[in-house]
């Protein structure tokens, strides 16, 4: 997918892209969470996603032949729609390249990709509660903030 006056394009992410992702994911954590993960555990987790499609999938974006973007897709089963829930999860934009139209563009790729499908219902994320640039980036992408709050155990973390 290429943006009328941008650059910008997207791609289904491969193993040779994990590096990339990891990098990616390990600058997120310390960015958003101020959190420091484990590499090793973290490319095993990246790595499972290229092993077993089931988990999800991600895509990247490449702006001027340098990937700047990745997101990760993973999937909710909904008894009561009879279909999936794509989870929009790991989406990182390298800082040099923000405000540039990569997370639009990865963001509408996911979501013309989720309204073609019989078997995807909607599309989800979440978001740290303290991350307000990425909060109203979502809702200037007429995402609404749900009416469920989010609950956890992290066996972990």
């Amino acid at each position: 997918m290429s943006l009328k006056g941008s650059n910008v394009t997207i791609r289904q992410a491969t193993p040779e892209d994990v590096d990339t992702l990891v990098t990616f994911q390990l600058a997120m954590a310390d960015e958003t969470e101020e959190k420091s993960l484990d590499p090793d555990l973290l490319r095993a987790g990246i790595d499972a996603v290229f092993k077993s499609p089931n988990k999800g999938f991600y895509i990247v974006a490449e702006l001027e032949d340098r990937t700047v973007g990745g997101l990760l897709i993973t999937y909710e089963w909904s008894d009561w729609r009879n279909a999936t829930i794509w989870w929009i999860q790991s989406v990182y934009v390298d800082q040099s390249s923000r405000r540039k139209g990569v997370y639009r563009a990865m963001h509408d790729d996911i979501f013309n990709a989720a309204r073609s499908r019989e078997d995807v219902c909607g599309v989800r994320l979440y978001v740290e509660r303290t991350n307000l640039v990425a909060q109203q980036t979502y809702v200037s992408m007429d995402m609404a903030k749900s009416h469920y709050d989010l609950y956890e155990v992290d066996f972990v973390l």
